[in-house]
């Protein structure tokens, strides 16, 4: 603990990058181990991830969540388009059902039910501050200066913009323009608030709701 109060406060980049860096490292261990892990590895990256934020909070002072009506509304059209697109353009890759609950545990089971809830926290809590942190704070900056932290949340720079959007939705490759749109109206909010916890909140909306969708309608290939 105190190596990475040293690291975090030493660079504000080590601080922005660990956390997400470890949580995607843990995702590349889901079902490594055998079909179970999928759930248990996931119940891993979402407590080492918690424990990551609550250690880099202090360092990352824009890391606040905030709560307003465009944080809300992008959230929920976000949430919309991510449904509403699949399937009307080409996939860069195909998506893959790793996650059904039903099927591991049967459908209705109590594990099924507690599997379905950690992921939902999971992607609602803890994965929104890792990747605005990382995405829209450090990674749109960054691409424009060096010492990041001297360029403001709400200034506007074109081609971070476009390109900061872009990774972000490439890194969702089977649905990778609803990833496009979602990371170009993250950053949209935190431009306009000059601020993360927008965006923040935004992105925990949109995960909620398609968590709810998943599980309601049993269509997996979205987890």
């Amino acid at each position: 603990m105190q190596f990475l109060r040293t690291k975090f406060t030493a660079s504000p980049e080590y601080a922005r990058t660990v956390p997400f860096v470890v949580f995607v490292l843990l995702t590349c261990g889901q079902g490594q181990f055998g079909p179970a892990s999928t759930y248990w590895m996931y119940l891993l990256k979402t407590l080492v991830g918690a424990w990551l934020i609550w250690a880099s909070r202090p360092f990352v002072e824009e890391m606040r969540w905030k709560l307003s009506w465009e944080a809300v509304a992008v959230g929920v059209v976000i949430c919309i388009a991510w449904i509403g697109l699949d399937g009307l353009y080409p996939r860069l890759a195909k998506p893959q059902t790793v996650w059904d609950p039903n099927k591991q545990f049967g459908a209705g089971s109590g594990l099924g039910l507690f599997w379905n809830v950690v992921r939902l926290i999971g992607s609602s809590v803890v994965v929104p501050p890792i990747e605005e942190v990382f995405y829209r704070s450090l990674l749109y900056r960054y691409f424009v200066r060096i010492k990041f932290l001297t360029m403001p949340l709400g200034q506007f720079h074109a081609l971070s913009f476009v390109v900061t959007s872009g990774i972000f939705g490439l890194m969702h490759p089977d649905r990778w323009l609803a990833g496009i749109l979602c990371g170009l109206a993250y950053q949209g909010l935190v431009l306009r608030k000059n601020r993360l916890g927008d965006a923040m909140t935004a992105h925990a909306i949109t995960n909620f709701l398609l968590g709810l969708w998943v599980i309601a309608k049993g269509d997996w290939s979205f987890w």
